[in-house]
């Protein structure tokens, strides 16, 4: 136990560079240093967090906790892996409570979110290559892109949108009748990692939008805040968001910013852009809104609320697994639930990139991210930290305003 307490605490102190970096660093800590378990043994585990709601590299050090200490293994080290991330982001987020106007903290923010928009536009193209597998997929993502900015309810549309799915798959537009599920078809991209073997990651994004079955309809009031409404919002959240942290932008926005008004546009850029410095689950974004919305007590129960049910999952889905994986009709209509969840998510960048670039230098920076992580493919991490030190000298130079 001692064991597994220590990697998951150091884990989650240098795991700067959000899930693919988490993933790579956890093969390079159970599979090479310490063979815990085989690197298909290591594959197999991340298929199943794929296959499963919450973020995936928690979910997988909650799987490899648990094959190296059981029960109190997988409790250890999930709790180790984000405790360290919590108390991060719940200093941060006191901090920008008492220091939010002042200049030198504007001025790293100011840096830091046109980079964080072109950092979450790479994620999401690469996502979006790999969930439109065929034309039909990708004329239905497009479907979906114009009926969200028509307004159409993000859980009408992923409904739809799996429907949608569905009829394709019976003829055969959106996979080869009897072929093999795409769900299991293509290898996971991490830095640094070099896995041949395939591993199902296909679902990544589809329950990012689709936890917008929580939300109130179109158009509802304002809802009073409150610890109790706050941590079920994000159970709900945890319970149908699927791997991606960057996907979770498009309903946070949602129901926090445009349905119940608990957070402004702003608060919400500056939490995203506070998960995106920090080690750990990108999800401990959950931990600065908690906070701005109830101190203390509100970050602990945003966190624990998001989080819950990723231990969940993981101790009760792996019977269920195999029979998701091998069916095409389930596998299809997710495929649907992905491209719609990607129309969501372009949508709510395009949005959030148009508050995030203030003015020239801002637009500049966005632009200047972009080239150098899709041409380059430059660290994200090492982009922030540009992003900060640009932003502090722009405000040294007088350029921010």
């Amino acid at each position: 136990m001692g064991e597994v307490a220590w990697v998951f605490l150091k884990l989650g102190f240098i795991g700067f560079g959000g899930p693919a970096a988490h993933l790579a660093l956890m093969e390079e800590e159970v599979v090479r240093k310490r063979a815990w378990l085989t690197r298909d043994e290591f594959l197999d585990l991340l298929g199943a967090t794929n296959l499963i709601p919450g973020p995936n590299s928690t979910e997988m050090a909650i799987h490899l906790g648990r094959v190296r200490g059981g029960w109190t293994g997988l409790f250890l080290a999930g709790a180790c892996f984000i405790l360290p991330a919590m108390f991060i982001v719940l200093g941060c987020a006191w901090t920008y409570q008492r220091l939010g106007n002042w200049p030198p903290f504007e001025a790293l923010l100011y840096g830091i979110k046109p980079v964080l928009i072109a950092i979450v536009l790479q994620a999401g193209w690469g996502l979006a290559r790999a969930a439109t597998k065929t034309a039909a997929l990708a004329l239905l993502g497009a479907i979906c892109v114009a009926l969200n900015i028509a307004g159409l309810h993000e859980l009408w549309l992923l409904l739809a949108a799996g429907v949608a799915a569905a009829a394709l798959h019976g003829l055969g537009l959106v996979r080869p009748p009897g072929g093999p599920s795409s769900r299991a078809a293509w290898a996971p991209v991490w830095a640094g990692a070099a896995m041949p073997t395939p591993a199902p990651v296909s679902n990544t994004a589809a329950g990012g939008a689709a936890a917008a079955t929580l939300t109130a309809p179109a158009g509802a009031a304002a809802v009073s805040f409150g610890l109790w409404p706050m941590f079920w919002f994000f159970v709900k959240i945890g319970s149908v968001l699927y791997g991606s942290g960057y996907v979770l932008l498009a309903f946070l926005r949602a129901d926090l910013v445009e349905r119940w008004h608990w957070l402004t546009e702003q608060q919400l850029l500056d939490a995203i852009a506070v998960g995106q410095v920090t080690p750990g689950p990108v999800f401990t974004t959950a931990t600065f809104i908690g906070y701005l919305l109830g101190g203390v007590p509100g970050g602990v129960a945003a966190t624990v609320g998001i989080f819950l049910p990723a231990f969940i999952f993981v101790a009760v889905s792996g019977p269920l697994i195999p029979r998701l994986r091998a069916s095409p009709l389930a596998g299809a209509v997710l495929d649907g639930v992905n491209v719609a969840s990607l129309g969501l998510l372009a949508v709510v960048t395009w949005q959030m990139g148009r508050a995030a670039a203030k003015d020239w230098l801002t637009a500049s920076m966005m632009l200047v991210s972009a080239v150098l992580l899709f041409r380059f493919r430059i660290n994200s991490v090492w982009l922030i930290a540009g992003g900060a030190g640009a932003g502090l000298l722009a405000r040294f130079a007088g350029m921010t305003g």
